[in-house]
């Protein structure tokens, strides 16, 4: 049933993705490796690699490295102080210099339970260091997600969120992510990611497909 499911919601989604022959609602992809290392009691590693195409496995977007310390206050309450490099590809299909940058990030998140809903609300502060074309500029951004998993057996989970990025700017509105899927339990520290997000931006949209692991390891000594 399981790999039924998958499998039919691939071949969907790559079949809109032929469909479609605007740039803006071709679906792209992103590849995606997320880790969670635990150290401590409290403190945990948090550890991250994305791959991102415009297109499916072509068309290079991005690419992202992210890392950061993990501090939890309470068993629903943690923080996360990180860092992030990412080179960028803003043009499809055409030749344009990439843009390179460094972001710091603090992240804020709050576990909760609405019946048998797993959420976590996450509000995440970013300074962003970018340079293009020997030009350096500096931005802030805001963000709120709202993050919702539902158990359907031991192993099988499905997940929605929602996430909104505010800009430190004259124009505040910077996109709106939107996405659901569904993770697998593969063992005791793996988990397969397979879902959809659809992102509304000022003036255009993405669809994309996210393909991922999910990998998390203990390391305190028992």
């Amino acid at each position: 049933m399981i790999k039924k499911v998958f499998f039919i919601t691939f071949m969907l989604i790559t079949a809109i993705n032929y469909a479609q022959k605007n740039p803006e609602n071709l679906l792209g992809s992103w590849y995606m490796y997320n880790g969670s290392h635990k150290l401590t009691e409290k403190f945990t590693l948090k550890t991250a690699i994305h791959f991102r195409y415009f297109e499916l496995i072509e068309e290079y977007q991005q690419e992202i490295y992210r890392l950061g310390v993990n501090y939890k206050i309470t068993k629903q309450l943690n923080f996360t102080l990180g860092a992030v490099y990412s080179i960028k590809d803003e043009s499809y299909k055409e030749n344009l210099p990439d843009l390179y940058e460094y972001r710091f990030y603090q992240d804020l998140n709050l576990k909760d339970k609405w019946g048998k809903f797993n959420v976590k609300h996450r509000i995440r502060l970013a300074q962003r260091f970018r340079r293009k074309n020997f030009e350096n500029s500096t931005t802030h951004r805001i963000r709120y997600g709202l993050f919702v998993n539902y158990p359907i057996s031991n192993t099988f989970t499905t997940y929605a969120f929602n996430e909104v990025f505010i800009k430190f700017a004259t124009k505040s509105f910077g996109e709106n992510r939107t996405g659901f899927g569904f993770l697998q339990q593969i063992s005791n520290q793996v988990k397969l990611k397979l879902g959809y997000m659809y992102t509304q931006f000022s003036k255009t949209q993405s669809h994309r497909l996210q393909i991922g692991v999910i990998v998390n390891t203990n390391h305190i000594k028992k």
